[in-house]
């Protein structure tokens, strides 16, 4: 089953892959673009758009209808802690995401990618369209899931990455061309928005599935960086050549930096800094906002008057915010008489 790409309908495929069997998608259905007319530059050239058949429905049910018939048929084969990702435009991505949620679906991210590349809109009629959207959501509600948080830092040197991403459209060496020499498919995604999405939510090992897999940009991307890859593409020209340049893919060594692990603060309990002599009970520890002072408990617990609570939920409950990292807010003083934050005594004690 892994390490595929299978030539027929994700309908039909789908069905024959084992339950709970992948740990990531990636889906770029078709758009339903409804283009009325051909576009022309300027220069009174033809502007290659997505008029493609498999991009045509003869109305909203029936697109309704296929995009619920897809996401059910994806849901199943998605293990519970598996996310998918679904990519699309204004014309497609409001209905793709309420038929998401009324399968039960739990969304987590709608991601905003900005096209820095985006071709103008020659008419002048509309502003530029030079965004698309990446809906990210897990099984359900409650369903743990796969993020590699600081992975992804990264992608914003250094610090946690936010929701708009901007990344020059599919171009270059990258897109694949047609014996004319113009380009194969239409909607080709460049690898570094799959990169993306693939280092922030699978392992090295994890089985990704990409149902409408086109040129086979997901699989190309998974097996580069060491991932399990299952592709469905029925045209057999994107699925042909999509063979081939999955094929010439040499994974990365696995001492690339990419693979580094994340540097983390070592996992130890706020009363284990005590124990170890880097905090005393009775001592003061200050909260960054509002100013408060709360002095060490013996059970490792933290007193501000009659409040008493860990250091995540008095710094909540002081701030009046749902929670609070602990390690962040509160403060010692050194013995230089300086401030500093109680999570640097993590480092310390793992050295």
């Amino acid at each position: 089953m892994i390490n595929q790409l299978y030539h027929g309908d994700s309908l039909d495929i789908l069905t024959t892959l084992p339950e709970r069997s992948v740990d990531l998608v990636f889906a770029d259905p078709p758009y339903n673009l409804q283009l009325q007319q051909d576009l022309w530059r300027p220069n009174m050239t033809r502007v290659d758009a997505v008029d493609d058949d498999w991009d045509h429905f003869e109305s909203f049910e029936q697109y309704d209808h296929f995009t619920r018939a897809w996401l059910e048929a994806t849901g199943r084969v998605m293990s519970d802690h598996a996310t998918i990702w679904i990519s699309g435009t204004y014309h497609n991505i409001f209905r793709v995401g309420v038929i998401l949620q009324d399968l039960g679906f739990w969304i987590l991210n709608t991601i905003t990618w900005e096209k820095v590349n985006a071709m103008p809109n020659f008419r002048g009629t509309r502003l530029k369209n030079d965004v698309e959207f990446i809906i990210w959501a897990k099984k359900s509600e409650k369903a743990r899931y796969t993020f590699n948080h600081h992975a992804m830092k990264r992608y914003n040197g250094g610090k946690q990455l936010g929701s708009v991403w901007q990344i020059p459209a599919c171009g270059g060496p990258e897109r694949l061309k047609d014996p004319s020499g113009k380009k194969l498919h239409s909607t080709q995604k460049p690898e570094a928005l799959l990169e993306r999405i693939v280092i922030a939510s699978s392992t090295i090992g994890d089985r990704v599935l990409d149902p409408f897999s086109g040129t086979g940009t997901t699989a190309a991307v998974a097996k580069r960086l060491h991932r399990h890859f299952i592709g469905i593409e029925r045209d057999p020209i994107y699925w042909a050549a999509s063979k081939a340049r999955v094929e010439s893919v040499i994974p990365l060594p696995l001492n690339d930096p990419i693979f580094d692990a994340p540097i983390r603060p070592p996992k130890i309990a706020f009363h284990q800094l005590v124990a170890r002599g880097q905090l005393t009970i009775g001592e003061p520890l200050y909260l960054d906002s509002p100013e408060v002072t709360a002095f060490i408990c013996p059970d490792g617990r933290l007193q501000v008057a009659d409040q008493v609570g860990s250091i995540h939920q008095l710094a909540s409950r002081l701030k009046g915010v749902p929670s609070c990292n602990g390690w962040m807010c509160w403060y010692y003083q050194a013995s230089d008489g300086q401030k500093h934050p109680i999570n640097a005594l993590r480092w310390e004690s793992s050295q």
